[in-house]
């Protein structure tokens, strides 16, 4: 058995869920440490990129995949991970004003917790996604999971928003722990049975050592050329996902509920740009998946451009200008995402949860790399720079690192440039 649209959609609940989760401690907590705490930006980035940094281990966890099975445990078992996590990120910064030291350890000890079990979770869906979807659905099927996951951050964010003002410690853990325990839940209900329906491919060799299979997909040129693509304009596209919130906060005087619902806001315009590219290309049939990729890079640029420009108008409105960099930012993304789940499938057979480890690890570095030096390079310039030339900078940067992206994607996507994400419907 292959999955069906039904099962698609009961799995990408469990990305809606990783997404809810993991943008407490991007959006919310982070903005809490900046502006609330007036902690260095470096910081909160230092612990996302450490989140980030250890999802290096999604190789290990895609090969285990692909030669053992048994995905569902650790779907589950990396949900219950990322939650306890994100819960104890939250007490940390609860704990910040009365125990410096105590917070900063028990935070460190947290993401941690929120690196392994995004890395355990989620390239174990992603692994049973790519292995057990028909070719011709694999890309729609990433649309819809990944257009689910985009749907959780911005309903979490804008709802987290709404309740967190008037700000409380007290108001914020009952928040989190609210959502924690209900992606939990949720995750292990959409789960629960689909994996024992399905034939577990027999692998065509020996199963081989992380090293060798690593190897072996590294090999393979368009699995090597798609991972510095991915690195690139990752980095581009996390560059200013720890700054944006205090840049509202502090150039605009946004409070910590309003900078969360402009979190939520941007990742609406992500979820609407997702939508945008799957009904072009499989209601549609315009464009290519070579042609949405460079599209979108190409708008976040001038969409960055706006809102370093919007930093220097008195009474300027921010939130439009996010909204389309949130708007781009999805076009670029289920683009990307839908060449990687159409190369999962392609090469060495019983090998997609490697492949899909690998861009995962190489995503996941690019994030914690660009978050880092985004937060970094914003805290080395406020010293000698005003708010809005600081932050104006950094995003100027990814801009231009997003122009690169899009002049690499004509040559990497170019071998896919005449596919399309299949039809959804759900006669074929």
């Amino acid at each position: 058995m292959t999955l069906g649209w039904l099962q698609i959609f009961r799995l990408g609940l469990v990305q809606l869920c990783i997404g809810a989760v993991v943008v407490l401690t991007t959006s919310t907590l982070n903005r809490l440490m900046v502006v609330e705490l007036a902690l260095p930006a470096v910081l909160p980035g230092a612990l996302v990129a450490l989140h980030y940094g250890l999802q290096i281990a999604r190789p290990a966890w895609g090969l285990r995949s692909d030669t053992k099975g048994n995905r569902t445990f650790f779907v589950i078992l990396g949900m219950a991970v990322l939650a306890l996590g994100a819960f104890l990120a939250a007490v940390a910064v609860v704990l910040f004003p009365l125990a410096w030291g105590q917070a900063l350890l028990l935070s460190v000890f947290a993401y941690v917790l929120i690196g392994f079990g995004v890395g355990a979770s989620g390239t174990s869906l992603l692994a049973l996604l790519a292995s057990a979807t028909e070719p011709r659905r694999r890309a729609a099927a990433a649309t819809i999971t990944w257009l689910l996951m985009i749907f959780g951050i911005a309903v979490t964010a804008g709802t987290v928003g709404h309740f967190l003002d008037p700000y409380s410690p007290e108001r914020l853990l009952w928040i989190v722990a609210i959502v924690t325990f209900g992606a939990v839940v949720l995750t292990t209900l959409a789960v629960w049975g689909i994996e024992r329906r399905l034939d577990h491919p027999v692998p065509e060799d020996t199963p081989p050592r992380l090293l060798e299979g690593l190897r072996e997909v590294w090999a393979e040129p368009q699995a090597r050329a798609f991972t510095f693509f991915l690195f690139l304009s990752m980095t581009a596209y996390f560059l200013q996902e720890l700054i944006l919130e205090p840049y509202a906060g502090l150039v605009f005087g946004f409070t910590a509920g309003e900078t969360t619902k402009l979190s939520g806001m941007q990742n609406g315009g992500v979820f609407f740009g997702m939508l945008t590219v799957g009904i072009a290309l499989s209601g549609l049939k315009i464009g290519s998946l070579r042609g949405w990729v460079v599209t979108g890079c190409l708008g976040s640029s001038l969409a960055l451009m706006a809102i370093v420009a919007l930093g220097h108008l008195p009474g300027a409105a921010l939130v439009p200008a996010v909204i389309g960099l949130g708007f781009f930012n999805g076009i670029f993304a289920v683009a990307a995402i839908g060449a990687m789940m159409a190369l999962a499938g392609e090469g060495r057979s019983s090998r997609e949860g490697t492949r899909m480890g690998l861009w995962g690890a190489a995503q996941a570095i690019a994030a914690g790399f660009g978050g880092l030096l985004g937060a970094g390079a914003a805290d080395l310039m406020r010293l000698v720079l005003p708010d809005a030339t600081a932050f104006g900078l950094v995003f100027g940067a990814q801009a231009l690192l997003f122009i690169v992206a899009a002049m690499m994607a004509t040559g990497v996507v170019a071998a896919r440039g005449a596919a399309r994400v299949p039809t959804v419907m759900a006669g074929e």
